[in-house]
Formats: C-alpha cells, sequence, structure tokens
C-alpha cells in the first residue's frame, strides 16, 4: 500500500495523531493513580485538588494582565509609504483560501484590488476547493485578471484550511507570503509595511502578525464581546509576549512569513485545527521569531450564538492538539524554549483550555452551595481554603474586566466600556465552546467547524 503523499510532507511533530502511545499510557496511570487516591481518602484527595486548582485560577487570571501591562512600553513603528526598501518592493504573495465564501467574494476581490502594492510585484491566490462550485462561479464572474490567480485544491483528506494553505504555498512565488480570509479586509498599506518592517528586521524574525479587529462589532451583543477580546488579545497580550521574546500563538489571518524560511519548516500542519497557534510555537523551536505588525486587518465577527460556540470549539480543540502534540518532546521542547518560554506554553494553552473546561464545575458547586446550604461541598471549602477561593474569584474577574477595559481605551471603544463590566458571563460561551471542542478531539479531531459568513455586511461603517 502506498503511503499517503501528505503524511511524507508533515511537519515533525504532527497532529495526525490525537494520543501518541506514551501520552496513553501516563493519561492511564494517572487516572488510576487519581482512583486510587480517591478509594483511599476522598475527602482529602478532593480537596487537596481544589486548593490547587484555586491556585491555579489565581496565577492564570493574572497571566494575560501582566502581558497586557508589559506592552504599555512598546515602542511606535515608524512607516514611511514613500520609502522604498532597498532592491525595491520585494515579490509578494497573497493567499485566500476560500471554501462556500460564495456571497464574500465580490467584497473580497474589491478589497484586494485597492491594496496599496506595486501590480507587478504581487501575486494573489484564490485557493477554491474543487467540490465547491458556487464559490468558483461567483469568482468568475467576478472577472479574475492578474494579479489574482485561482487554485484549484484538490479534494482529499482532511479537508482545512492548513491542507488549502499547503497547496497555495507550492504555488507561491513571493519573497512575502501572507494569508488573508474571505471576509478580511486588510488596511490598504498592510503589505508595504509588513515589508518594510521585514526590511529592516533581523533575519531570523521568519513572521510578524498584524492585529484583528471586527468591522461589525455593534451589530449585537455577542459582535460587542468579540471585539473586546480581540482588543485585549491582539492589542496588548500578543506585543506582550513579543516583548517577553516568548513563543507568539499567530491568529489565523494576516500573518506575513518570509515565504523560504516557511518552506523549511513545511507550512502548515493540515491536520492541525488551528495551525496558526502550532506554527507559532514551531517556528520558535527552530530558532525562528515572529514580530508583531502595527496595522490592523478587519473581519466580521461572528453575530449567531452557534456558529460561535462552533468556531470557538475548532479554536479549542486547536489549542489542545497543539498542546498534546508539543507535550511529546517535552524534554526538547524544554531545551528549545527555555523554563521561562515553556511555562508561558503551559498558561497559554493548557492553562488556558483547562479553566474554561473546569469553569462549569465550579459555577455548579457554588450554585449548589447558595441554594441548598450542602454541607457535603462545605467540607472542601474550610476557612483556609475559602479565603483563597474567594480572593481567586475577585481577583480574577476583576483582571478579565480590566483587561477587557484596557483593550477598548487603546482602540478608543467608549462605547464598549460598559459592557466589559459583564464580560464574565462570557465566559459561559466559552466554556460551552471548550466542551464541544474537547468532546470533539475525541470523536472527530480533524473535523473543520466552519465559520459562516454574511459576506453583505458593509465595512466602511466599522474601521
Amino acid at each position: 500500500m502506498n503511503p499517503d503523499p501528505l503524511l511524507q510532507t508533515l511537519p515533525v511533530p504532527n497532529a495526525a495523531t490525537v494520543l501518541s502511545r506514551p501520552q496513553v499510557i501516563i493519561g492511564a496511570a494517572a487516572g488510576l493513580l487519581l482512583a486510587l487516591a480517591l478509594a483511599l481518602n476522598a475527602r482529602m484527595t478532593v480537596l487537596i485538588l481544589n486548593v490547587a486548582f484555586i491556585l491555579f485560577y489565581l496565577v492564570f487570571c493574572q497571566y494575560k494582565l501582566v502581558l497586557q501591562f508589559l506592552s504599555l512600553r512598546r515602542e511606535c513603528q515608524v512607516f514611511d509609504p514613500d520609502a522604498v526598501p532597498a532592491g525595491g518592493w520585494p515579490r509578494y504573495t497573497v493567499l485566500v483560501p476560500l471554501y462556500r465564501e460564495e456571497t464574500a467574494v465580490p467584497g473580497l476581490l474589491a478589497h484586494l484590488r485597492r491594496m496599496d502594492y506595486p501590480a507587478d510585484r504581487l501575486q494573489i491566490l484564490l485557493l477554491v476547493e474543487a467540490d465547491d462550485p458556487l464559490t468558483r462561479e461567483a469568482v468568475a464572474r467576478a472577472g479574475v485578471t492578474p494579479p489574482f490567480d485561482v487554485v484549484v485544491v484538490p479534494v482529499s483528506q482532511p479537508r482545512t484550511k492548513p491542507k488549502a494553505c499547503n497547496v497555495g504555498l507550492s504555488r507561491a512565488v513571493g519573497d512575502i507570503l501572507v494569508i488573508f480570509d474571505a471576509e478580511d479586509r486588510p488596511e490598504p498599506d498592510q503589505l508595504k509595511k509588513a515589508a518594510s518592517l521585514f526590511a529592516r528586521s533581523p533575519e531570523n524574525v521568519i513572521c510578524l502578525q498584524a492585529s484583528l479587529n471586527y468591522y461589525n462589532r455593534d451589530r449585537n451583543g455577542l459582535t460587542r464581546f468579540f471585539a473586546i477580546e480581540y482588543s485585549g488579545w491582539f492589542d496588548y497580550c500578543l506585543p506582550g509576549l513579543h516583548r517577553l521574546d516568548a513563543p507568539i500563538p499567530l491568529g489565523g489571518t494576516s500573518n506575513h512569513f518570509r515565504t523560504a524560511a516557511l518552506r523549511t519548516i513545511r507550512g502548515w500542519d493540515p491536520y492541525n485545527v488551528t495551525e496558526d497557534c502550532d506554527l507559532g510555537i514551531r517556528l520558535y523551536r527552530n530558532g525562528l521569531r515572529t514580530g508583531v505588525l502595527d496595522s490592523t486587518t478587519w473581519e466580521e465577527a461572528t453575530f449567531r450564538i452557534r456558529p460561535w460556540i462552533r468556531q470557538r470549539s475548532r479554536w479549542v480543540k486547536g489549542y489542545l492538539q497543539t498542546y498534546l502534540v508539543h507535550l511529546r518532546e517535552h524534554g526538547e521542547l524544554r531545551r528549545r524554549l527555555g523554563l521561562g518560554n515553556l511555562i508561558h506554553f503551559h498558561l497559554l494553552f493548557g492553562a488556558g483550555c483547562f479553566c474554561l473546561l473546569m469553569n462549569p464545575f465550579y459555577w455548579v458547586l457554588t450554585g449548589v452551595w447558595f441554594a441548598t446550604g450542602a454541607h457535603a461541598i462545605r467540607d472542601f471549602f474550610p476557612l483556609w481554603v475559602l479565603a483563597p477561593a474567594l480572593l481567586s474569584f475577585l481577583a480574577g474577574n476583576a483582571a478579565f474586566v480590566l483587561s477587557a477595559m484596557l483593550g477598548c481605551l487603546r482602540r478608543r471603544y467608549y462605547h464598549l466600556l460598559p459592557q466589559c463590566l459583564l464580560m464574565p458571563a462570557y465566559w459561559v460561551l466559552m466554556s460551552i465552546g471548550a466542551w464541544k471542542g474537547a468532546l470533539q478531539l475525541i470523536t472527530n479531531p480533524f473535523f473543520w467547524e466552519k465559520t459562516p459568513h454574511d459576506g453583505t455586511t458593509i465595512w466602511e461603517v466599522g474601521p
């Protein structure tokens, strides 16, 4: 039987296997030890776990806030649009993966045609799936001419965006490459900004991440929550990680790469449904670095609950995939990242998912306690545990709210500041999505939860 050609070019390590054999053995052993401890002394075991979780929460809830404060002193990037880099503007390839995006095509192409970059140095590849005739017809109706080109992605498993991007990477002729999604509206000068920053950056900086935000942020309460979250993450947390020279989990779009270096690390992992954050870790493991680009790409926020949960479940599933993949080589990871960055890795991927999965249990415990005053629950919260638990609750929610407010202030979204006070309620949706993603990692690990886009929103009202 001939091996799958896709497997021959996979990055190493990769997510083609959900759990390695050693991980299965370690997980089973941990489960047996926990069962044994519960059998011997259930009360003490649960009490110890409860204390550990509370302290864990207390540390994690302050983590992103610390990153944001670190980013307050970052240097402002200076860009002169008339200053051509030595040797002229580099060749640029734009990859646009499209799947069931027929309504978004007209606005996408119209915006990309307005990008401020020399057309003779530009290659825009529209990556259209072979079994998606509606999107192909929409592209044909729009009239594709150079620098646009249509690349038909063959039907094969897995059906993921990173697989399509790898097909595009094989066709790219640019010195620099960037990914945009169908609903993206990057600032017109973003390519020039990235090319200029690459020209004055060290050679080991092979990726630049632009900020992401939403042009339809005021559509409803959900889009406002989403805009608040993104403002804090991309405008503060990522610059904070960059200042610490820590690994940066990339966003799914507006990643600008030195193409040759991207090829040397075999592009994206097609089995990872958050191929972006995995790639950020792999870059760092290979001695390469990611910079932060002072430019914004405006996206369309998901404005309905069910699609939002599907999108979030994919993100959490991908973060868990990334965490499990790189844990397989923990010793190597420790050597290449260093102890400090290894802690960042565990906090960003392990702790973030763990807290979202544990939240519902504590919410239920709290509700039952207040409703019934159950003594069984009180036994696990004696005064010496209740005090740090209350501190974790208050400090954690205060940090979450303050983090949201800082992001809004930077973006001057002053009208969203009152909604920041309701951000703890946003955790409910995030935990629902997290559980859906964690369960799907077991039942359907490589399934790509497609996010539908309205395609009719007028983007100009947003920025």
